[in-house]
């Protein structure tokens, strides 16, 4: 009796420990792995298809995760089941589709971010057209700051690419599907909502037929077996699950304006990795760039703290 009340007492201290993380470290700690995800999909595709790798990506997280969210599965309802199954297609298998697909086809890795990390105000927009939400003037004018931001930070990166047209409106199309499965999560409230562990292990469970399909179209499913191949999945699976990870705890203690805006951090920094690795041109831009979407997701923040008041 003693060891099950310990056990139940140390479930319900788990949220409280997260909660005692200052939000700034764990936004600090999304922009480092989000950021990283794109260099994963870019050092990838030296070695394998992108949607092979992401194919292996889902199944080596699904397998890792399973022992351990095995028991709270057994007892989730059906019906929360598939509405978090339906929110991972949106926010895993249609966002990281779209950006390594796009990447894969020429897009190049800093341009991916800016399309992608356009984020902020495609949920801004949805969420003001769709839920008929409003944002004060001063969020506006942060969202709009930060994104001149990542165009300066971006600025040297938009001539690269050699990928047809049509590939450049892959990262979009992916950030509209996170767009919408952001809006999903954080304005559907569920009593009997999945933790952190089981919610991801579903969306990357649902991710893996997708990304199967992807891949078979392109192709063998079979692994490639070299060095390359399975250092990409690796990467790919550490970024997964810590970005989105920390995308959800961001989400449950900000708004998904607040947690989106951070993440105009993303392309400078993606660009200065792209730098380190793969030698990709850099410039003073960036630091520039990065200096004014800084200042407009402190806007973002001070909005809407006022608005909260």
């Amino acid at each position: 009796m003693n060891t099950s009340n310990e056990l139940t007492n140390a479930s319900l201290a788990l949220p409280s420990r997260r909660r005692a993380i200052p939000l700034p470290l764990l936004e600090a700690g999304l922009v480092v792995i989000w950021s990283s995800g794109f260099i994963g999909a870019r050092f990838s595709i030296d070695y394998a298809p992108a949607s092979l790798v992401v194919f292996w990506r889902s199944i080596l997280v699904t397998l890792i995760l399973f022992p351990f969210v095995a028991r709270q599965l057994r007892q989730t309802p059906p019906a929360v089941l598939l509405k978090n199954a339906g929110i991972g297609l949106l926010a895993m298998a249609g966002y990281l589709f779209g950006v390594t697909e796009g990447i894969a086809l020429g897009v190049p890795a800093g341009l991916a971010a800016l399309f992608a990390d356009l984020l902020p105000i495609g949920m801004a927009v949805l969420a003001a057209v769709v839920l008929r939400q409003r944002l004060t003037r001063s969020v506006w004018i942060g969202l709009l700051i930060g994104l001149a931001g990542v165009m300066l930070a971006t600025h040297d990166a938009l001539a690269w690419g050699t990928a047809p047209p049509w590939a450049y409106a892959l990262p979009v199309l992916g950030m509209l599907s996170l767009a919408v499965a952001t809006l999903w999560q954080k304005h559907s409230p569920d009593p009997q909502a999945l933790g952190l562990l089981p919610n991801l292990w579903v969306q990357c469970c649902v991710s893996t037929f997708v990304f199967a399909l992807v891949a078979g179209l392109h192709g063998s499913l079979a692994p490639i077996p070299n060095a390359g191949f399975a250092m990409s999945v690796l990467w790919t699976s550490v970024s997964t699950v810590g970005g989105y990870g920390l995308y959800w705890m961001c989400l449950r203690r900000a708004t998904p304006t607040r947690v989106a805006s951070v993440l105009y951090l993303s392309p400078p920094l993606t660009l200065l990795l792209a730098w380190a690795m793969f030698d990709e041109p850099l410039s003073w831009l960036m630091a520039l760039g990065m200096a004014v979407s800084g200042v407009g997701i402190g806007l973002v923040i001070r909005g809407e703290a006022r608005e909260a008041v």
